[in-house]
C-alpha cells in the first residue's frame, strides 16, 4: 500500500503538467482573449458614443496599450516558453519600462523604480542595437537590463500578433509613425510562476488569482461537504431499509419521492423554492449566503441567519445526489442479499441481521467508496446553476465567469485546483476501497 501511494503521488505532478499544458494551449488558441475583448469594448463604446470602462483613457487603443496587455499576460512569448514561465521554471519579464528616441536626439530617458521604491532616470545612448548607459549599483543587482528595439522589431511584433507574413507589409509597418522610432526598453526578469506561489492577476478583476480562489473556496466547501454529509447520512440508511423491505408500501412511497427528486434538476427546484417558500411565504431569504447585517449580529443570530440562507440551496445540492445514492445502495445490497455467501452464513447459524451488517452491507458500499473522486470534485466545483439561482459567489460561479471572460490566469487557476482535487479524490477512493474490500491488494 505504501509503495502504491508513493507511486501515485509521484505521478501526480506529471498528470497535472499534462492537464494544465493542454488547457494552457487551448486558452491561447481560442479567439476572444484580453486584447480582443479590449478592442471589442472600445468598438462598442465608440458606437454608443461612450468610452468603454476597461479601456485606456484615450479614444483609441494605442499600439503601446496593446503591447502592455501582451506583457501583462505574457502573450508575446511562444506558447511553450510562456507555459514554462507560468510554471515558474523559466524567468519572465516582471517589470518593463520604455522610452523612445525622439527625432534629432540620440538619448532616450528611461525611468526605472527599484524594489525599495527609489526612482531614477537612465540616460540611454545607442550604437546600432547596443545600449550605452550609466546606472546606480542597484540597477544590475536587482536584475535590470536594457535592450534596444528597432522599428523592424516593433513591426515584427505587430505582424506576429495580427498574423501578417508578407515582408512588404511588415516593412510598411516599420516605416509607419506607430513604429518609426527606435526604443529603449528597461526590464527586470524574475521567477514568478506557480512554483513561487504566484498565479498571476485576473484580467477582469485585476486581483491575484490565488486570493480570489481562496475567497470563493470556503463557500463551495461549506455547501459541498454539508451536502455530501446530509446526502450520505440519509441515503445510506434509507437504501438499506428499501432493500430489506423491498416491494412494501414503504419502498413504493419512498421510491416515488426519490424518482421525483432525481427527475427534477437542482436549479429548477431552486427556482420553485425561491418563488413559493422565499417570495410568497417569506420563510427563507431569496439570495446570498448571509444577510447584509450579518457581521453586526450576535453569535446565535448569525448561526440562525446562516442556517436560513443554507436550507434552500442545500436542498437543491442534495436532491439529485440523494436519489442516486439511495438507489445505488438499495440495488447493491439486494444483489448481495441474494448471494450464495449470505445463504451460507445464515445456514451456519449467523443471524440475518448480523449477516447483513457484517457481510452484505460492507460489500454494498464499495461502489459508493469508489465514487469518492467525483464527489470531491463536486464539492470544490459546486453547482454552477444553483449558485446562479441563489446568487451565491462560490467556486463554481468563479470558474464559469473565468470561462465567459476568457480570463487566462483565472482559468488556469481553477483548472489546476479542480485537477488536484480529482487526482486526490481518485487516490482516496482506491485507499478506501482497499480498506473495505480485503480482496484488493496493491503489491
Amino acid at each position: 500500500m505504501r509503495e502504491y501511494i508513493i507511486r501515485r503521488l509521484l505521478l501526480m505532478p506529471i498528470t497535472l503538467i499534462g492537464i494544465t499544458f493542454v488547457v494552457f494551449c487551448l486558452t491561447r488558441m481560442v479567439p476572444g482573449g484580453p486584447i480582443e475583448r479590449v478592442l471589442q469594448e472600445q468598438a462598442i463604446g465608440a458606437l454608443s458614443g461612450e468610452k468603454a470602462l476597461s479601456t485606456p483613457s484615450s479614444d483609441n487603443v494605442s499600439e503601446e496599450d496593446i503591447e502592455r496587455l501582451e506583457e501583462i499576460f505574457n502573450l508575446q512569448e511562444p506558447v511553450w516558453l510562456s507555459y514554462l514561465q507560468w510554471l515558474g521554471i523559466r524567468r519572465r519579464e516582471v517589470e518593463i519600462t520604455k522610452a523612445e528616441f525622439l527625432p534629432g536626439e540620440d538619448t532616450a530617458h528611461v525611468v526605472v523604480t527599484s524594489l525599495s521604491g527609489q526612482s531614477t532616470v537612465i540616460n540611454v545612448k545607442r550604437n546600432g542595437k547596443t545600449p550605452h548607459f550609466a546606472a546606480d549599483p542597484w540597477f544590475e543587482e536587482e536584475g535590470w537590463r536594457i535592450r534596444i528595439e528597432s522599428p523592424m522589431d516593433r513591426a515584427k511584433r505587430w505582424a506576429r500578433r495580427n498574423g501578417v507574413e508578407d515582408p512588404k507589409e511588415i516593412e510598411k509597418r516599420a516605416a509607419s509613425p506607430a513604429c518609426a522610432r527606435w526604443r529603449a526598453v528597461a526590464y527586470r526578469k524574475a521567477y514568478a510562476g506557480l512554483l513561487q506561489g504566484q498565479m498571476g492577476l485576473s484580467y477582469k478583476y485585476n486581483e491575484p488569482v490565488a486570493g480570489m480562489m481562496l475567497e470563493r473556496l470556503p463557500v463551495s466547501l461549506y455547501f459541498g461537504v454539508l451536502g455530501v454529509f446530509v446526502s450520505y447520512i440519509i441515503s445510506i440508511p434509507l437504501g438499506v431499509m428499501k432493500a430489506l423491505y423491498h416491494k412494501s408500501w414503504f419502498d413504493s412511497v419512498s421510491s416515488l419521492f426519490i424518482f421525483i427528486g432525481y427527475a427534477v434538476p437542482g436549479f429548477a427546484l431552486g427556482a420553485l423554492l425561491l418563488v413559493y417558500l422565499g417570495a410568497r411565504m417569506e420563510w427563507f431569504p431569496l439570495y446570498g449566503l448571509t444577510s447584509p447585517e450579518f457581521h453586526s449580529l450576535g453569535f446565535w443570530a448569525q448561526l440562525k441567519d446562516l442556517a436560513m440562507h443554507t436550507v434552500l440551496p442545500l436542498s437543491c445540492y442534495v436532491v439529485s445526489a440523494f436519489a442516486m445514492t439511495t438507489m445505488m445502495m438499495k440495488n447493491n445490497l439486494m444483489e448481495h442479499l441474494s448471494a450464495d455467501y449470505m445463504r451460507t452464513a445464515v445456514a451456519k447459524g449467523v443471524s440475518f441481521r448480523r449477516a447483513v451488517w457484517r457481510h452484505a452491507f460492507r460489500n454494498s458500499i464499495i461502489p459508493l467508496a469508489s465514487s469518492l473522486g467525483s464527489v470531491l470534485c463536486g464539492i470544490i466545483g459546486g453547482s454552477l446553476l444553483i449558485e446562479r439561482v441563489f446568487d451565491i459567489q462560490g467556486f463554481g460561479m468563479l470558474s464559469f465567469q473565468a470561462l465567459m471572460d476568457k480570463d487566462y490566469s483565472l482559468i488556469m487557476g481553477t483548472v489546476l485546483l479542480s485537477s488536484v482535487m480529482i487526482i486526490i479524490g481518485n487516490l482516496l477512493s482506491d485507499i478506501v476501497v482497499a480498506m473495505i474490500d480485503p480482496r484488493i491488494k496493491f503489491e
